[in-house]
């Protein structure tokens, strides 16, 4: 797969990015060669936190579910890496067709908002004219005083949480999975990830795990609960 280079672009989705790489390599969708479309998708992934770009979360869903196709993809029996395949070459054909449809669309409504029609004059009648009960003039005070009230600045103690709320860097993640994997022979991946304490850790563990899968630090094998992760020793030369 011819190695791409573009400025970055904002994608509606992972399909749309996924659609972007096919067509910059020129590449069948229903021929995906995954390794390569996975390496250069997590270099786009990459490439947008190094710009500041925020990375949607479905991004990151598509991210593993390649992860898992790519893994599948390696064991003697892969059908079901060809019907995942076949699943995403859908998806992403599904896609392009309906982005063409957008396209054709947006053609023939244009220059619809060339036509305008004059603004009409009206003449607004502002007298009050509705008549209310005196007893209701206490619970209509006590509304405007609430409204009022919504105007004030929050309270700080409102946002104590948030602010204070622990964050967990890959960087971190990676050396303690590192440290895991020497100390044992193998680690069962969902136990990875049981280990997390909040979103933020989980979000992280799982980065760290891609980071390492990307540099070829670690391997990962098996199925569903059983899939297990193997630190790859660097050979002497």
């Amino acid at each position: 797969m011819e190695q791409i280079s573009y400025k970055l672009e904002v994608f509606e989705g992972p399909l749309d990015l996924l659609s972007a790489l096919l067509s910059k390599n020129k590449l069948s969708i229903y021929d995906i060669p995954i390794s390569s479309l996975l390496e250069q998708y997590l270099e786009h992934i990459n490439a947008m936190k190094e710009n500041n770009m925020e990375v949607a979360s479905e991004f990151m869903v598509m991210a593993s579910r390649l992860v898992y196709l790519k893994t599948v993809s390696l064991l003697p029996k892969h059908d079901q890496a060809d019907a995942l395949k076949e699943e995403l070459a859908g998806e992403i054909l599904e896609y392009e067709i309906c982005k063409q449809m957008a396209q054709k669309l947006s053609t023939m409504t244009a220059g619809f908002d060339n036509f305008v029609k004059a603004q009409d004059t009206v003449q607004v009648d502002k007298t009050y004219v509705l008549k209310h009960p005196f007893e209701c003039l206490p619970d209509y005070y006590l509304l405007a005083v609430g409204r009022g009230q919504r105007l004030k600045p929050p309270d700080t103690k409102v946002f104590t949480k948030i602010v204070t709320k622990k964050i967990v860097s890959v960087s971190t993640k990676v050396v303690h999975i590192m440290r895991k994997l020497i100390r044992g022979k193998k680690q069962n991946l969902k136990e990875i990830y049981l280990e997390s304490s909040d979103r933020s850790e989980l979000v992280a563990t799982f980065l760290a795990v891609l980071e390492l899968c990307k540099a070829n630090r670690i391997k990962i094998s098996g199925n569903g609960d059983k899939t297990t992760v193997t630190l790859i020793k660097e050979k002497k030369h």
